[in-house]
Order: C-alpha cells, then structure tokens, then sequence
C-alpha cells in the first residue's frame, strides 16, 4: 500500500484545484451550480457511488437505500460522495439475456470512472452479471474501488417447504408438468418463492460472484454473505463508504489486488463453495481485464485438489444462503481451506489472511469439515473432446451420478424456440437414455450465450419418475439449475464447432471421470458433414448487437469484447 496522499495528489485535483484555470473555475461555478460550496469537496476525496438500482431489478431493489448508506459512510469518513445511476442488468426481466449487455455495464463503469473526477469508487451489485461487469470495469480504468454486495433474499416457504429461488422453481415446475402439483398449488407456491429484496439465495450465480469479490480482496470481510433486508447489510454498506475514503487516501488500486493469486484463490473458493459454472465464464473475462491468462485448465487443475465444503443448494442438499451467513459466512468456508489459498496478498481492507483471522464454523453441517466434505473434489469439472475442441464444463455435483458415465443415442434441437415446440413430440423417441443436443445458443448464436442449458425432460418421462438426462449445449445455464447438463460448448455451433455437425441418431459418449465429451462418428463422416455446412445469418444488423456480434469472444475465453480485452494503456483525461 503506498504512503498516504496530500489533498493535491488526488486525481480530482486536476478538476476542482489548480488555481489560474478558466476550465478549474468553470468546474468549481458548476458545483455551486449544484449547490455545494467548495468547502464541501475541495481537498476532500470524491468518492462515486455506482448503483445498479433499478424499479424492474428486484435482486436491486433496495440499493436506493444501500447507497444512502454508502454516503452516509462517505461523509462521516470526510469525503465528498456523488452517487451516479449505470445500467442495471436484470436477470429476471432483461431479454434474451442479460449477459448481452454485460460488456456493455463494464465499458459504462470503465469510462464513467476515467472520465469523471473520481478519486475512488463503490460499487453495487450483485445480481448475476453486474458483479463481473462492475468489477471488469474497475480494473480497465485501475481506480481504487470497493465492491457493495447486494446480498440474498430471503428464504422462501411453502406449505412447511423451505424454498430455494430457481431451484425450486425447476423442480416444482417439473413436478406441475408431471401432474403432480395442481395450477391452485403452483400459483400460491409463486407468492412464496422469493420473500425480499436480494439475488438468489440458493448457491447460484449471484451468491458464487460475490463470494469470488469477496476471495478476490475487493470487499470488506464477510460482505457476501450478508442478507440483503439484514441490518448488518446497512452498516456493511456505511463500513464501506467509510473504506472508500482511506483508499482514497492511500490509492490502492485494482491492480495491485487482482493478481494472478487472487485469482487462483477465487477460482478455488468457487468450486469448494460448489458454484455457478457462469463463474468460469466470468473470472476469465474478470482475469483477463487485470492482464492475467486465467484458463480452462486452471480451473480443471485447481478443482482436483479443493473438496465442496458448502452445503448450499443447488450443490449441496440442504441448507441456503442465510443459513451460511450464520454458519460464520464466507470468512468461516475460507477458514477451513488456507492451506489451499495465498494468505499474505493484499485485499481492500488488510491482507486475506488478516481478513479470516480468528473466525469459527458455527454449524458444520452448512460448512463441513474437510473430513465430511459434500464431494471430494470441485463441483465444476472441464471437459475436452472432439465435440468440444475448446472445452466444456458440468456441474457434476448436482447431476444424478449414474449419467456421469454415459453414452446415448442424440436427439438435436437446432434453436430453443424449436425444441420447446417439439419437445414433447412423440415421433422424437426420446428415452430416458438420450442425450438431449441443443445447438446455436452460444456467444453469437444465443445470441448472449442464454440460460438454455438445463434443457427440459419430456412431459412423458417426468409422469414415469426421470428427473434428469444427459443435455449437452453450447449455451449456459442458471447457478440455480442442477442436472446432467454439459455447457459452454466451445466453439460454438453458430461460429461452426463440432455440435453444429451432430445429428439426431449420432452416439455421444460424456465420461466425467475421465473428462472426456465424444461424438461417436469418424472423421471421415464429420468432414464431409463440415463441407455441407453454412454459416447462418448475422443476428444483428445495425446497433450494439451487430458490435457485439463483431467483437465478442467464445466461452473458453471469457465472452469479452476482444477490444476492450486487448492489452494496452488508455491515458486518464486532460482535466486541467
């Protein structure tokens, strides 16, 4: 950490304090123009508050108060909040898919922070994709910033139920569509699924990002874990309003945390939490904005050697995230692994070492001991093969273990809409051995790479008892989903990888163990199946879809816009 700063080191300086400037003077009549006397902000820290608050994003609903907080925390701490509205990325409204538009909150963050004078950062966020972009976004611009997590929802209850957000809402649905749950019942278990504000309270997507900010070092300690509507949330939001002004001080940047170690502590934590396979996707973007090659491999290699220890759903079997909150949180799981991470590296409020110091598991059956682990290994495992060149992930741990090892004969969906049309089509055959295929719902194709992966069972193999199969996409799924499900096919069929050349009736081999995915046809065949096939058309003609159809890359390397991923140096703003 480098010494503390004088009030003309801050970068807002340039903006509010060098005398003899008719642009200074310009800058400083405006701010009375708002009402502030330059006493107020002048020598002080400025510190941008960045809310994804939106009325239509629930998981955010509450950040108008949280920012409140934040600034509350800003002033008390003697430095000048502004509070600046960026884009919010509803997962459950924003259509095809919010991770679309993740790459565009990231390039919002990056220049908002650049061009503005800043002088430190808090952002929130929380909701599934606006953790990564929010953070993507800090690291391009490198100011010193603090991570606010949103925090889970409440759990939810039915009929003496404990209910897990999405996860139940699959499961329940399956159980609607095979007859066994009533329209009266199915409609009074929807007022009782999600109780609060907050994202997902099961171990999805939401809740492993912010645990990965948190392992990362880029928020206070035990900020993830934190219920949205809990008290501990507020003070946890004023705390960091509070932070934010002594890093302002001192300017630790983004930087100087996201290392390579950070990183590999991050990826470790997500798959002994038993997370979202969407946080492959996203560390590697994540990663590479910090100038770190952050690979498939390494995912593959780290999750031989750290055991689930998180008994969270979808994951685990039993309990959601309040549950781990007052298990001892993130501190505690992290407590019972440091022998796996790199405990001396510096995070924004002491070293990760000193951040879990002194902290107890308070029920070891929400985090187990490593001797009673939820799975020996990591939950997400990579797979290599001829169907996937590039790799593909499954989260193993929340399939039925006898389709781990598996060949079946492959039923091909060329888009979503279709297979919801012909799903229940008698004259596909489809058995409970098949492997469901679903094509062209990848980066470009999808077109965002949708939560389609967890591919729905015919309603005829539900009413016989199947609750899982073998589904194999180059789309993503929700951390919320569970089953046999292989994702994040790369490269996808839409760009020409091998699932564009699958068809109905091929054998596919997935072997979990061995890591393996295989097409079941010979070269021979698959040539000539290559030379037949066509690219289909752009999905986008004009606008941000046709920038991100040119730039965006595949899921092995993070679905990045490929300029905003290229190494180089972007100079701060003449200001003065």
């Amino acid at each position: 950490m480098t010494d503390r700063k004088r009030p003309e080191e801050l970068r807002s300086h340039q903006w509010y304090g060098t005398e003899g400037q008719l642009r200074t003077w310009s800058h400083n009549a405006r701010m009375r123009q708002l009402g502030y006397e330059a006493e107020e902000y002048r020598g002080r820290p400025v510190i941008a508050v960045l809310n994804t608050w939106s009325d239509i994003n629930p998981c955010h609903v509450h950040l108008r108060e949280r920012a409140e907080a934040v600034k509350r925390g800003v002033w008390q701490a003697g430095g000048f909040p502004l509070e600046f509205p960026v884009s919010t990325l509803s997962e459950t409204y924003q259509k095809p898919t919010p991770m679309l538009y993740r790459n565009l909150l990231a390039m919002e963050t990056e220049e908002l922070l650049r061009s503005y004078p800043i002088d430190a950062a808090v952002l929130l966020g929380g909701c599934d994709k606006s953790t990564p972009a929010l953070l993507m976004g800090a690291a391009s611009a490198d100011v010193t910033s603090i991570f606010v997590p949103a925090g889970p929802m409440l759990p939810g209850h039915w009929r003496g139920e404990t209910l897990g957000s999405g996860t139940d809402m699959w499961k329940y649905w399956d159980e609607h569509r095979a007859g066994n749950l009533t329209d009266c019942e199915l409609r009074e278990l929807q007022g009782g699924l999600a109780r609060s504000p907050g994202h997902c309270m099961t171990m999805g997507t939401a809740s492993t990002m912010t645990a990965a900010a948190e392992t990362l070092g880029m928020t206070l300690p035990g900020a993830s874990s934190i219920p949205a509507v809990d008290s501990a949330h507020e003070r946890m939001a004023a705390a960091s309003g509070r932070r934010a002004v002594e890093l302002a001080w001192t300017g630790l940047k983004p930087s100087e945390i996201l290392t390579r170690e950070a990183f590999e502590d991050a990826v470790t934590t997500v798959l002994g939490l038993g997370g979202s396979t969407n946080a492959v996707i996203h560390l590697i973007a994540m990663a590479g904005r910090a100038g770190i090659k952050l690979t498939l491999d390494d995912f593959d290699r780290i999750a031989r050697t750290v055991p689930v220890l998180a008994n969270v759903r979808p994951g685990g079997q039993t309990y959601l995230m309040e549950d781990f909150y007052f298990a001892g949180g993130l501190p505690a799981f992290l407590s019972r692994i440091t022998d796996l991470l790199h405990l001396d590296r510096p995070t924004v409020n002491g070293t990760l070492g000193e951040q879990i110091e002194g902290v107890e598991v308070h029920n070891d059956d929400v985090i187990r001991t490593r001797d009673n682990p939820v799975a020996s290994e990591g939950g997400v495992a990579v797979l290599r093969g001829n169907l996937c060149p590039d790799g593909a992930v499954i989260k193993h741990i929340s399939a039925e273990q006898h389709l781990l090892k598996h060949t079946g004969t492959a039923v091909v969906f060329d888009d979503y809409r279709s297979m919801q049309r012909t799903i229940n089509d008698p004259a596909l055959n489809i058995t409970a051995d098949s492997v469901l295929v679903l094509r062209n719902a990848g980066p470009k194709g999808g077109p965002g790479m949708p939560e389609y992966g967890m591919l729905p069972i015919p309603d005829h193999l539900l009413k016989q008892g199947v609750r899982d199969m073998v589904r194999i996409s180059d789309a993503r799924m929700s951390g919320t989903s569970y089953g046999a499900c292989v994702l994040h096919v790369a490269p996808e069929s839409y760009v020409g990888g091998p699932l564009a050349l699958v068809r109905t009736g091929d054998d596919i081999t997935l072997d979990v163990e061995a890591r393996v995915l295989q097409l079941n046809v010979d070269d021979e065949e698959l040539e000539r199946r290559r030379a037949e096939w066509t690219p289909p058309p752009a999905r986008y003609e004009r606008g941000y879809g046709a920038l991100y159809n040119e730039q965006i890359t595949q899921a092995d390397t993070g679905c990045d816009f490929e300029f905003l991923a290229r190494p180089g140096k972007v100079a701060d703003p003449y200001a003065s």
